[in-house]
C-alpha cells in the first residue's frame, strides 16, 4: 500500500513530467519492441519498458528473476543512438524535466 498518493493537480503534473513528458517513442531496429526514451543530457537515458516491449525484446524476454534495470538489451540502445543521431530524441531537460 502507498505511503502517499497525490490528489493534487500540482503534484499529479509534477508526477506526469517527472515520469513521462517529452517521451519518444523508439522502436528497436531489430526485434521493433517500442519503448519511450528521453535524454536530459548526452550521457543520461531514461528508457520507459512496457511489459508489451519488454515480452517482445528476446534479449529481455529470455531473462529470469525480478526486476532488472541493467544491463539494457543492446540492440535498443543502439536503436536509441541511431535515434539520437537522426534527431528524432532532443537531448536536453526543459524547465528541469
Amino acid at each position: 500500500m502507498p505511503s502517499f498518493v497525490p490528489t493534487s493537480p500540482d503534484t499529479l503534473e509534477d508526477q506526469r513530467l517527472y515520469t513521462s513528458a517529452r517521451l519518444v517513442d523508439v522502436a528497436c531496429l531489430d526485434c521493433l519492441a517500442e519503448v519511450g526514451v528521453k535524454k536530459n543530457s548526452e550521457h543520461h537515458t531514461s528508457i520507459q519498458w512496457t511489459a508489451e516491449a519488454r515480452a517482445h525484446c528476446p534479449e529481455l524476454s529470455r531473462r529470469t528473476g525480478g526486476r532488472e534495470s541493467h544491463p539494457a538489451c543492446p540492440r535498443m540502445i543502439a536503436s536509441i543512438e541511431a535515434a539520437t543521431r537522426a534527431g528524432r530524441i532532443p537531448i536536453g531537460a526543459e524547465d528541469g524535466y
